[in-house]
């Protein structure tokens, strides 16, 4: 198959001579607040294909990502414990190859680049994005049957990149590096394999005025509400989520899922905390199996499944990743096993409640993405020692 990457060259042609005219002629202006720039990626890859299904996308192709972002320089004290990363949002593109039946892929994603090493001019960072993205085919029974990948036009988009960059002036850097971009709705609309990108990148970053010289000094801020201030404590976090799984194409039906979620976590750090959570889920499609199986309408014991487990947050200020991995005590239907993960995305919008968002999964197969909020309680035991 001949892929159509001429249009696509030529875009990219264009963006970098746009952006290397932006670099060298622009000239010198006041020092920018927010030390904003803009950053053009020329990516190469191709589809990793884990099931049979997918391998007949089997292709390389071309792929663009455009950034605009902000390098931190110490506001607030956990991008001093962050090595100052920087944050953005990301647009991303690409034909996927080609093919018709899966078509073409546009996602839009904020994200923060967190910095591994520094030395001098030279830097390897670590890139994390979570945004949406849109897919113009999706799977049709009729229509579109090929397709298992994505049941639906709108979906997840996640990037996980590593690059490594190079100042070559004050207001620009080069850079390349590889990483994996993601797609899937979580099972709300089914099949639902997802897409698994695997690209290769080279790009180029500008300032767009020129940067604040407070940037280089890095400075350490005071505490600030939502901040660990070195006290000991254990917190109680209390949460819930609903979701909606749509399984039309295997069941015939849509269900919905309710589940609820406690965790104790011990605060070790300024970034972490560890702990150990239950997890109560009612699904209703597990209500439907049962029923399928035994002929009879289950009670609420027998579908409500009870998981125990490990649980690690990795805290921002306000926003923080909650990890949770177990395996269920209980609940008849275990058609997926009896392992699970859960990624949850949580945000601080008062000192101790909190909206958050939590993608379920089962040995990496995504079981449904739930919304909901949470409520924390502190037990503190040891308060921070001040010395004068």
């Amino acid at each position: 198959m001949e892929l159509p990457l001429k249009p696509l060259r030529n875009i990219c042609m264009m963006c970098w001579s746009l952006l290397a005219t932006i670099a060298v002629a622009q000239p010198a202006g006041p020092h920018s607040k927010n030390n904003l720039s803009f950053e053009v990626k020329a990516q190469y890859g191709f589809l990793l294909s884990h099931h049979l299904e997918l391998d007949i996308f089997n292709a390389h192709f071309p792929a663009l990502e455009f950034t605009l972002q902000k390098e931190t320089w110490g506001t607030s004290k956990w991008e001093e414990a962050y090595a100052y990363p920087s944050l953005g949002v990301s647009g991303w593109v690409s034909n996927l190859g080609g093919f018709e039946s899966i078509g073409s892929a546009y996602a839009l994603y904020p994200f923060i680049n967190f910095p591994l090493t520094r030395s001098g001019e030279h830097s390897l960072h670590f890139k994390l994005g979570i945004g949406v993205a849109y897919l113009t085919n999706h799977f049709h029974r009729i229509e579109n049957y090929k397709n298992f990948a994505i049941g639906s036009a709108i979906n997840m988009a996640a990037s996980l990149y590593f690059d490594y960059r190079r100042q070559l002036t004050k207001r620009t850097t080069i850079s390349t590096g590889f990483g994996l971009t993601h797609f899937s709705n979580g099972s709300t609309k089914t099949p639902n394999y997802g897409l698994n990108i695997f690209t290769a990148t080279v790009g180029v970053t500008t300032y767009l005025s020129k940067p604040n010289p407070g940037m280089r000094k890095k400075i350490l801020p005071r505490h600030f509400p939502f901040e660990f201030d070195g006290s000991k404590y254990l917190e109680l976090q209390f949460s819930t989520a609903v979701a909606a799984k749509d399984m039309s194409e295997q069941l015939g039906e849509q269900f919905m899922v309710y589940a609820a979620f406690t965790n104790i976590m011990a605060r070790v750090s300024f970034k972490s905390k560890f702990g150990a959570g239950v997890d109560y889920t009612y699904d209703g499609s597990d209500a439907y199996l049962i029923k399928k199986e035994t002929g009879m309408e289950p009670g609420l014991r027998d579908v409500t499944k009870v998981g125990v487990g490990f649980a690690y947050e990795l805290v921002l200020e306000r926003t923080s990743f909650l990890i949770n991995a177990g395996m269920y005590v209980a609940g008849k239907e275990r058609g997926e096993g009896d392992f699970f993960q859960r990624l949850t995305l949580k945000y601080l919008f008062t000192e101790n409640w909190f909206a958050n968002m939590a993608l379920s999964a089962h040995l990496g197969k995504a079981e449904y993405i739930g919304l909901g909020i949470g409520h924390r309680v502190f037990l503190k035991y040891r308060q921070r020692i001040h010395h004068d």
